[in-house]
């Protein structure tokens, strides 16, 4: 009888047939279309490891049921998640929110210096917060829409948010991935932030200096193109201060750390009073009547939540910018999540991730080779599994024992899987940070990847920096067997 454990090559035939079948979408009909055709090839990955594990391989089902498990566990609550972040887009647009941002934004912000503002202040409302996928969907959204105004590409608008929102997910000690890096190897969790500093501040400021220089190369747009939608955006909402005060509450229930779900339930909830309290003429719009009943406001709001609402501004662009999807703007990336999780679940319980990142361990000796390692198989596993959090923790099992062997300090494993598994989640397009961000800014994963500098910077400094020898320290312990 043969092995239970696959073999690397047989281990790596279904990513082989997960990347050809993304590389003929992409060639075939564009970047646009991973994300609609990456379900079928994420299912056909997941069935030809099946095949291959159970015919030649004896496999039993036993692992295929853990290993769906240990991927659902992680994965499957995030749908509720991904689900109040569309309610939270629809009221917080609705309500004017968005709206007064875009405006007020227009009027106070440099154009030329868009791109390293947006990246600045998304990076401080995530630290703030904790939270890079709050701050992409609210602030992050009023960003897109001043951007697209000011003439600057989906891509490149994208890339700040996604840049900023990271950085300040990364060092917050508010934010789970941070939390969860650090504990999974053992490292306390200020001292863990110390030394991600070390390679994340010259990310960030690497990221900044190219989106400041992008912005100052920039051809300036037309004052005329922004005052014209100024107007129209005055005309469709009540512009007011008052609606930001929804926002601000949003950033302290983050801070008082009640938990995702239940914050972005809170906030939809005061979004749907501010449509109530700052937008009553634009509701009786959506309502289509001047005498609207108790019932036709609760239906009308159902409907906000539940699906698309378009408002008619006048002004196409502005039309674009202001329509909503609600819950069903966020099930065709549900969708694709599970059958990441499926692909996932089915490369764990099939021992291929295993024996990948075993082959790849098993010769490491010096201390560069095995940063670098920890990188890239951050990057494999963020492909493979489909998820930032279980691939931290497998990341962090999978070499932690083989840091202490080469008396390396543990920190030093957890600023690896920050700077790779945590970043770069949002760079894959069917891992579950990327097909979120992608859904609710607007723009295709591989359309916003070049432009995501901090992202792309991070696992290339803390390889450079390894490899130069800074601060990479041998602790007196004793190896262990």
């Amino acid at each position: 009888m043969k092995s239970h454990q696959p073999s690397l090559v047989a281990s790596l035939i279904p990513i082989a047939a997960l990347i050809s079948g993304l590389v003929a979408v992409i060639v075939t009909s564009g970047a646009d279309a991973v994300q609609n055709m990456s379900q079928p090839i994420l299912l056909a990955g997941a069935l030809i490891a099946l095949l291959i594990a159970i015919v030649f391989y004896r496999r039993p089902m036993k692992a295929f049921r853990i290993g769906l498990m240990k991927s659902a566990s992680q994965i499957l609550p995030t749908v509720p998640i991904l689900l109040m972040i569309g309610t939270v887009s629809a009221t917080w647009m609705l309500s004017g929110v968005v709206p007064t941002l875009i405006d007020y934004g227009l009027v106070a912000l440099n154009p030329k210096m868009f791109l390293f503002t947006t990246c600045a202040v998304c990076a401080l409302i995530s630290v703030l917060s904790g939270s890079s996928w709050t701050t992409i969907a609210t602030i992050g959204v009023a960003f897109m829409g001043i951007g697209t105004v000011w003439g600057y590409s989906p891509g490149w608008i994208a890339g700040a948010i996604i840049s900023g929102a990271y950085f300040g997910d990364k060092i917050s000690p508010l934010s789970d991935t941070t939390v969860l890096a650090s504990s999974t190897c053992g490292v306390k969790l200020f001292p863990h932030i110390r030394y991600m500093m070390i390679t994340t501040v010259p990310a960030i400021a690497i990221a900044l200096a190219v989106f400041a220089l992008v912005g100052i190369l920039t051809p300036p747009t037309s004052q005329e193109q922004s005052s014209d939608m100024m107007r129209y955006l005055h005309a469709t909402f009540n512009i007011t201060p008052w609606t930001l005060l929804i926002p601000c509450a949003t950033i302290l229930l983050l801070v008082m750390k009640l938990g995702t779900t239940t914050t972005l339930a809170l906030s939809t909830l005061l979004g749907v009073i501010g449509i109530f309290l700052f937008q009553p003429s634009l509701l009786s719009t959506i309502e289509g009547t001047d005498n609207p009943s108790l019932l036709i406001h609760a239906k009308a709001i159902f409907n906000i939540l539940a699906s698309e609402t378009s408002v008619p501004t006048g002004h196409e662009l502005l039309d674009s910018l202001v329509s909503t999807g609600g819950m069903k703007g966020m099930l065709s990336t549900i969708l694709l999540i599970l059958c990441a999780m499926i692909f996932g679940g089915v490369m764990i319980g099939t021992g291929m991730v295993s024996t990948i990142t075993h082959s790849v361990t098993k010769r490491l000796k010096r201390s560069q080779s095995i940063v670098s390692a920890t990188v890239g198989t951050g990057l494999m596993l963020n492909a493979c599994t489909g998820d930032q959090y279980l691939s931290i923790i497998l990341n962090g099992n999978l070499y932690r024992n083989l840091y202490h062997r080469n008396r390396l300090e543990p920190r030093l494993l957890s600023r690896s899987i920050e700077d790779s598994t945590s970043v770069t989640s949002v760079l894959i397009p069917w891992n579950s940070c990327g097909l979120t961000q992608s859904s609710v800014l607007g723009v295709a994963t591989l359309h916003y990847l070049p432009y995501c500098i901090f992202n792309i910077m991070s696992p290339l400094i803390t390889i450079a920096i390894a490899w130069v020898g800074f601060r990479i320290r041998k602790p007196a312990y004793k190896a262990i067997a």
